[in-house]
């Protein structure tokens, strides 16, 4: 185990920090500075300014309707005002914008993307589920990833899926790991969520150019995030496996993980896994194919899950029907 560089006050105003071999991490700082809250008003101003000229609005036609003083108009749009949520949302109602529109770091949308937009909040749900579906239809099935929540059996079905189309075997953490070089645990302790998939996005992004074919083992929560998601969907041919939480459970504890799975805590580990599988259904369900894991052997599920790829996919196979070994069979069953 690597050991855990600590975090001091000097490190938190980095832009960049360095892993536990002294060496420049490819994570960059997320926590605020004294210049990114300068930066984060004088963009504010400076979208203000922007929202009232595509309006032919005054300062002073603003500051009337939205109930703000002139003057403390004019500082926020100075860049120097210090201004509450509470100010910001009667701005935001007055210009009749989302609140988020004002601090988002991205530019603002073009005409066509706004259009499209605005044209996409009109539809309903049947017709966005159809629209989605021609969008991320996989452009390249030869690329397969497993999606699903911890102890559906990813990083076990897929080198055997992998190992039976002849494709290599990626599992995305442990690029990550490499990536990064520190262990998972190190890195959301170091860079929190936002490092984390940072990384996992720019990794992900590394895979689709370098490997035309390949079976990859997602992390669970990928799916929520919505841009990362997105390329996978749009790169892989994208396979859920579920699992009942109990089974789950069980196969997460064989393998001796503590984060949820501590024999004391069954009951909440379980309710756990059962409430996350609720937040994140709607987004396993946009994968291309799903499969239920339950009560089945990696013999049983291999060929299974090769008969649901697209015929491009499978083509490779050709003769190569091994079965997974007896460790593994035996592995599997006892969970």
């Amino acid at each position: 185990m690597k050991a855990v560089p600590t975090k001091n006050k000097q490190a938190s105003r980095d832009t960049k920090r360095t892993d536990a071999a002294g060496q420049e991490s490819p994570v960059e700082s997320d926590l605020p500075t004294e210049a990114t809250e300068k930066n984060l008003h004088e963009l504010l101003g400076q979208r203000l300014r922007d929202a009232r000229a595509r309006r032919f609005m005054t300062r002073k036609t603003l500051a009337e309707q939205s109930g703000i003083s002139l003057a403390y108009l004019a500082r926020v749009e100075s860049g120097t005002g210090n201004i509450s949520l509470g100010l910001l949302q009667r701005l935001a109602l007055t210009l009749n914008l989302p609140i988020a529109s004002f601090l988002s770091s991205e530019e603002p949308a073009n005409a066509d993307f706004s259009m499209i937009v605005e044209f996409l909040k009109r539809q309903p749900p049947e017709r966005l589920a159809h629209i989605r579906k021609v969008l991320f239809a996989s452009r390249d099935a030869r690329r397969v990833a497993l999606v699903g929540i911890r102890g559906v059996g990813k990083s076990t079905l897929g080198p055997l899926l992998a190992e039976r189309l002849g494709f290599p075997f990626i599992e995305l953490n442990r690029a990550i790991e490499k990536e990064a070089k520190l262990e998972i645990d190190e890195i959301l302790s170091l860079y929190g969520q936002r490092g984390y998939r940072r990384l996992e996005r720019n990794c992900l992004e590394r895979i689709v150019g370098e490997h035309p074919e390949v079976v990859l083992a997602t992390g669970g929560g990928i799916v929520a995030e919505a841009a990362t998601y997105e390329l996978l969907l749009e790169s892989f041919f994208t396979i859920w496996l579920k699992a009942k939480p109990q089974v789950m459970f069980e196969r997460v504890l064989a393998q001796h993980d503590a984060r949820i799975a501590s024999a004391h805590m069954r009951s909440e580990a379980i309710n756990n896994i059962e409430r996350t599988l609720d937040a994140r259904r709607h987004l396993y369900e946009l994968a291309h194919a799903s499969y239920d894991t339950t009560e089945k052997s990696p013999e049983q599920i291999v060929p299974e899950l090769t008969a649901l790829l697209p015929e491009e996919a499978v083509q490779r196979a050709g003769d190569n029907r091994s079965l997974p070994d007896a460790n593994v069979s035996a592995t599997w069953r006892r969970t």
